[in-house]
């Protein structure tokens, strides 16, 4: 079933003259304008296509992609504010709605937001909402721990990261696990560290345990065969540098030194580990 507010691959039915008209299933005949009919397209070619409602309530469709879909987060600006709410720059020409009553705070012009967006069931009008807490954790937790996730990062605290996980629940990301530089609406995988009795989650940036330490062994061996078989890294040496190179914590890192070691892959020197 085609869905407002998100991607669709729609069928052509009809070429005219201001562009072609796409088989919306239950919604009906759709027009897709010149503007972004791709060359070459014919009757019967089928199309992936964004599906929105214009200023005159009509369906519309556009092979551009906004910066978010209904059900996701994101970070967006705001571009103008008038008598109904403000208008935030998604992606797309016609600017995306935040209603006053969907404002945590009342926004202003120029300045960016973490926003859910969301269908409007009643007028079937995409708009966004500043209110995530309507949004998220409605629905079940479905993750489990050593999951990848996509996280959405939210306000920086004394402890670390609020994150958005699969656009759907709240998590922390601790800063003694963060070792890169992070921005609020930053999206980027992630893992599930922990679910907790409570229903808070925990999460990181990168895999907990052994299952790890063998992914992290390949890049460091691959690491030493490509720079001559020597890596001038030490117990001594800063969390920040070995993320650097191997994207992951120094304890990862020395887990994955010492699994080296013991298959005597490495010899540990001084100095640094070389490739035996």
């Amino acid at each position: 079933m085609a869905e407002i507010g998100k991607l669709n691959t729609l069928r052509i039915v009809k070429d005219i003259d201001f562009g072609v008209y796409l088989d919306g299933e239950e919604l009906g005949e759709i027009l897709l304008p010149n503007r972004d009919v791709p060359a070459h397209c014919h009757t019967g070619d089928m199309i992936e296509v964004f599906i929105l409602r214009d200023s005159e309530d009509r369906l519309l469709a556009t092979t551009q992609k906004p910066y978010a879909m209904v059900g996701q987060v994101a970070f967006l600006k705001v571009v103008s504010v008038t008598a109904v709410g403000a208008f935030l720059d998604w992606g797309l020409p016609k600017d995306l709605l935040v209603p006053f009553r969907e404002q945590q705070h009342r926004m202003e012009e120029g300045r960016s937001y973490l926003v859910y967006v969301y269908l409007d069931e009643q007028s079937q009008r995409i708009a966004a909402s500043s209110k995530l807490e309507k949004f998220l954790e409605n629905q079940p937790i479905d993750v489990q721990e050593g999951q990848q996730v996509d996280l959405v990062i939210g306000d920086q605290t004394e402890m670390g990261y609020k994150v958005i996980i699969n656009d759907t629940h709240w998590g922390m990301l601790y800063n003694n696990e963060v070792f890169q530089a992070l921005h609020k609406g930053q999206r980027l995988q992630g893992f599930i560290k922990k679910v907790r009795d409570d229903g808070k989650i925990d999460c990181c940036l990168q895999k907990s345990g052994y299952k790890n330490v063998d992914d992290v062994a390949w890049k460091i061996l691959e690491f030493l065969h490509k720079r001559g078989g020597f890596l001038a890294i030490t117990d001594k040496s800063s969390p920040e540098r070995i993320y650097d190179l191997f994207g992951v914590s120094k304890k990862t890192y020395k887990k994955a030194i010492g699994a080296l070691y013991k298959k005597r892959c490495i010899i540990i020197e001084k100095d640094g580990i070389r490739l035996r």
